[in-house]
């Protein structure tokens, strides 16, 4: 069977490490052109260049596309992976930890997305991958910022892809429940708090996630999903993640708010 993506450019977000470095290692492994955009650079045999920069420097990512495909002559594949994690009573969360969130998460996979379509059109077509959550259709207490910047990033991807589809720009957002990556690592806690009784609630809400993440699916898993979508002619918008996620979010849409809200909360909370 022909490789329809073979010598492809992909540009991923965050591919340094975790989800990002795994899209990018089976990608590569598929003869797709890899360049990574993040904040902290590691060096990758199978990224052609990391670029130093963070996602909310759009003006600066501009220039870093124009560069790839000034060099490779077309970019047809971009992936906002790039994110991070808040966690904590809502009531006591740092507010420029929230900004930064909302910024990171959601406002930079907008702003990207804007970027990269001039380069796709020119490209003749092409896919945006952006990293969504489970966590955008499962309301997670003491992480609803964390959750309504995925469920934002959802929502965007739906309404760009049928702005682009007559551009042969396909969009769609990938779901991944509980991943084993530094993700865990690299969360910010907000939990100074004199209440003591809801501060330890807190952190035994937060270990309990942090647990399933670290015993959760390997990165390879989201990763395949990815190439899975890459390499359909008509993608789906929305790709959920492993059998159990699939069924969460279908149990989700059929079952009432209340309930799901009560079955989350006895779980986290």
């Amino acid at each position: 069977m022909k490789n329809k993506i073979k010598g492809k450019v992909a540009v991923i977000t965050g591919a340094s490490s975790g989800i990002g470095y795994s899209i990018a290692k089976l990608l590569d492994r598929q003869g797709v052109i890899c360049y990574d955009i993040s904040r902290t650079i590691k060096e990758h045999d199978e990224i052609k260049k990391s670029y130093a920069c963070d996602v909310n420097d759009t003006e600066n990512v501009d220039k870093i596309l124009d560069e790839i495909f000034n060099k490779e002559g077309q970019i047809n594949i971009f992936v906002n992976n790039a994110g991070f994690g808040i966690a904590g009573a809502i009531e006591y969360t740092n507010r420029d930890n929230i900004y930064s969130l909302i910024s990171t998460n959601l406002s930079a996979v907008i702003a990207l997305s804007s970027k990269v379509i001039k380069y796709l059109k020119l490209s003749g077509g092409g896919n945006i991958i952006n990293i969504s959550s489970v966590g955008g259709v499962i309301p997670l207490p003491l992480q609803a910022t964390y959750s309504a910047t995925k469920a934002g990033v959802d929502i965007f991807s739906r309404a760009l892809a049928s702005e682009v589809k007559d551009y042969n720009i396909k969009v769609t957002s990938i779901m991944p429940g509980d991943t084993s990556t530094g993700f865990t690592g690299s969360r910010i806690v907000d939990n100074d708090i004199e209440d003591k009784t809801l501060k330890e609630k807190i952190e035994k809400s937060i270990k309990k996630v942090e647990k399933e993440e670290r015993t959760g699916k390997s990165p390879d898993i989201v990763a395949k999903a990815v190439l899975k979508v890459l390499k359909r002619k008509n993608p789906p918008l929305r790709k959920t993640v492993g059998f159990m996620y699939k069924l969460i979010v279908f149990l989700s849409r059929i079952l009432p708010c209340k309930l799901i809200n009560f079955l989350v909360r006895k779980i986290y909370c």
